[in-house]
């Protein structure tokens, strides 16, 4: 049991690692490249000629906010296998804050930041809390057609939202409509007066009410304010995750939706080399809205890069047709683990609790992708190798939300099945999962992708 437990808690530990760097879409996929990188994986170019080798490792990053890697078995030219393609996806993006291109706004003397919703964050959660703010920033480049993309992370907190104080707001605790567009203006400052010194210097650039957070992103970045041309930049909580429990069973982080995933997927190809097939991982952004996006998970580029692969390593398009139609995919997503306190919002037997395991999303109306056999795949896959695992209904009155499962395989038609680990507080600014269940997770796609 102890040595069960030392999996569990550094898998854990990792997890939370990898949590505090991804704190946007474009962070994960760096901190997902820095780790395929130590694992020997090789970078391919987005666009251009690939060339492959049997036993080859490889990795692509896609606009920035989307990643596929895949492994290229060594005898993958010599073996016809039932399953020769097997892949995996996650998502990268979380329901947070996105500032909005003008962002300066005042009140009184305070500086405000002008927000917009993305995704469905659960928005009361983000208050009184430390955020920061971090994306990515376009710079004026020589060429017009190639700016320069700069990853920013102010890594400390630099905007807060205030809750209004319960004597001014007396039905605060009954449930009241936050508005957006009023309510959720991320103070950044004050106003202070300008520094004669500085003023007096025509050289550089003082901050004033039009430009005070250009200015701010200006100086860290050591640019020119004019030479920003555009930011894709995220509010985002800088809460350290953390054990909690009286067993430290628990586990308390921002992002778990949908970073556990996407520590599974990337821990699980690897550590899980099959030397007769083609294991692919991707990690989609845009999730959280729709996926209908270039590099959303409804859109043709996966198609593309598995076209590439396959004319790359010689197998060619008739081969990747019947591969993609005997193929399998995990579509892997965190799953809602029954709530201590509401347990009426559930299924009365079709759940599952925090440290229960892999959760196998079913779902009649295919909102959750999945099929008899597909499912009989995973069961014993997982009961093969011990891992703990529960099938998930949403209950009958309620509907569940959407995973990249049906999204994928409506364009690539191959066995689905949705899986992921039991969360509580889903799209809060933190969210809560059980210690064991990430090794559980991690080693179930690790079947995945070592059998022969």
């Amino acid at each position: 049991m102890n040595e069960i437990r030392n999996q569990s808690m550094n898998r854990a530990a990792g997890l939370l690692e990898y949590v505090k760097e991804s704190v946007t879409p474009f962070h994960a996929v760096q901190a997902a490249k820095e780790r395929l990188k130590e694992a020997g994986f090789e970078e391919l170019p987005l666009s251009g000629e690939w060339k492959l080798l049997p036993g080859g490792k490889y990795y692509t990053e896609i606009f920035q906010k989307t990643l596929a890697a895949f492994t290229v078995g060594s005898q993958v030219l010599e073996n016809q296998v039932p399953v020769r393609l097997r892949m995996a996806a996650a998502h990268t993006d979380y329901p947070c804050l996105h500032i909005k291109p003008k962002a300066e706004m005042i009140s009184g003397n305070y500086e405000k930041l002008n927000t917009e919703v993305y995704g469905g964050p659960i928005l009361n959660t983000w208050f009184d809390r430390p955020l920061s703010i971090a994306g990515v920033v376009a710079v004026r480049g020589e060429n017009a057609f190639a700016p320069e993309l700069r990853l920013f992370d102010a890594k400390k907190p630099v905007v807060t939202l205030p809750n209004l104080a319960i004597h001014m707001n007396r039905d605060v605790n009954n449930g009241v409509e936050i508005k957006k567009q009023a309510e959720l203006l991320a103070l950044f400052g004050q106003l202070a007066k300008k520094d004669a010194a500085q003023a007096g210097d025509e050289e550089k650039e003082a901050p004033s009410k039009d430009n005070f957070f250009l200015h701010f992103l200006a100086s860290q970045l050591n640019v020119a304010q004019k030479d920003i041309l555009d930011f894709d930049l995220f509010v985002y909580n800088t809460e350290e995750g953390c054990l909690v429990g009286m067993q430290e069973e628990f586990l308390s982080a921002p992002r778990l939706d949908n970073l556990t995933s996407c520590y599974a997927v990337l821990n699980a190809l690897i550590e899980n080399p099959r030397e007769n097939g083609i294991n692919v991982g991707i990690l989609f952004d845009h999730e959280e809205i729709g996926s209908r996006s270039k590099q959303g998970a409804d859109s043709a580029v996966i198609s593309m890069l598995l076209e590439k692969v396959y004319d790359a390593i010689g197998l060619g398009q008739a081969a990747l047709k019947d591969d993609i139609l005997s193929g399998f995919l995990l579509s892997a997503d965190v799953a809602h683990a029954v709530h201590p306190n509401r347990s009426d919002k559930y299924d009365p037997i079709n759940q599952a609790a925090m440290n229960d395991g892999v959760v196998l999303k079913i779902n009649s109306s295919q909102r959750y992708t999945f099929d008899t056999e597909a499912i009989g795949v995973v069961v014993q896959l997982c009961e093969q190798a011990g891992i703990p695992y529960k099938k998930f209904v949403n209950h009958s009155d309620l509907a569940g939300g959407g995973t990249l499962g049906p999204i994928i395989s409506g364009w690539l038609p191959m066995k689905t099945v949705d899986i992921g680990v039991p969360i509580l507080a889903m799209h809060s600014a933190r969210e809560l999962m059980g210690v064991r269940d990430q090794e559980a997770i991690t080693n179930l796609i690790g079947e995945f992708y070592g059998q022969k």
